[in-house]
């Protein structure tokens, strides 16, 4: 049996003035404040309140990864340099004459 609900629908729109600011939101915590819309004085008038300026750059979200992605690239070229010193006939002939002098000792 499918009973329809007869409560009047709750008004989902958020009240801007008293919702809060994400901790992690560039400006976290600065809302201009007055009494137009969006926070502003009377239209044409500046900001009555503190207002964000710009990006917030104490926020370090992220600066591990790029670090991460950075030692991984340098490590990829170090790997790559390697092997090309080591394909090169001159080292591997020296590196077989260690091991077979290493292995003689024995």
């Amino acid at each position: 049996m499918n009973r329809a609900s007869t409560a009047p629908a709750a008004d989902l729109t958020p009240d801007l003035a008293t919702a809060p600011v994400p901790a992690t939101a560039p400006g976290a915590g600065r809302r201009p404040t007055g009494s137009g819309p969006s926070g502003l004085g009377p239209a044409g008038s500046a900001p009555t309140g503190p207002v964000a300026t710009g990006p917030d750059w104490s926020d370090e979200t992220g600066a591990q990864t790029a670090e991460y992605g950075i030692v991984t690239l340098a490590a990829v070229g170090f790997a790559g340099v390697l092997a090309v010193i080591l394909a090169g006939a001159d080292v591997q002939g020296l590196l077989l004459d260690l091991v077979k002098g290493a292995l003689s000792l024995g």
